[in-house]
């Protein structure tokens, strides 16, 4: 009897044992299927990434061969710009100084033509005073000939009228 307990107890044990066997290669198969399945999921993700490094790599690669033609295109140009710069700076010093000289030049003819100015209204102003004083004694002169003249005029007049018998006090 016991000996029979024993072994219902071990097919018990047993069967329970299976069952937990069983269960337990059923999660192994589930676990090795979500293995391989997380695997390949691995293997895309790998992929996608090295998929997605190979094109990172190839756009910084364009990338960095259009910055390096870019540097170099804006490097000649900054070059020309400078020598430009020069060239014009050169130009407007040379221009400035042309234009100072003009100014100078125009400042010395302004100079000149203003003492020209000056010394021929001086000129004009000494020939308007002798003028004016060689009119003045001609007309100093010319009065006191006609007051001589007038003189002997009204004396013979004034001799005329005596003549005639009338006083030259009442006409």
């Amino acid at each position: 009897r016991r000996s029979a307990l024993d072994v219902t107890v071990l097919r018990d044990h047993l069967a329970l044992r299976g069952d937990v066997a069983q269960q337990a290669q059923s999660i192994s198969h589930d676990l090795r299927s979500r293995m391989r399945d997380m695997e390949q999921e691995l293997h895309h993700e790998r992929l996608d990434r090295k998929d997605v490094n190979a094109d990172l790599t190839r756009q910084h690669k364009t990338m960095q061969t259009d910055m390096t033609v870019k540097v170099k295109r804006l490097g000649g140009e900054a070059i020309l710009l400078r020598e430009q710069l020069a060239q014009c700076q050169e130009e407007l010093r040379a221009e400035r100084k042309a234009h100072e000289q003009l100014q100078q030049e125009k400042d010395t003819t302004i100079a000149d033509l203003q003492n020209k100015l000056d010394n021929m209204e001086t000129n004009y102003e000494k020939i308007l005073h002798d003028t004016l004083d060689s009119l003045t004694s001609q007309l100093a002169e010319a009065r006191l000939r006609w007051e001589q003249e007038s003189t002997v005029v009204h004396q013979e007049y004034k001799e005329l009228l005596s003549d005639f018998g009338l006083n030259s006090l009442d006409i």
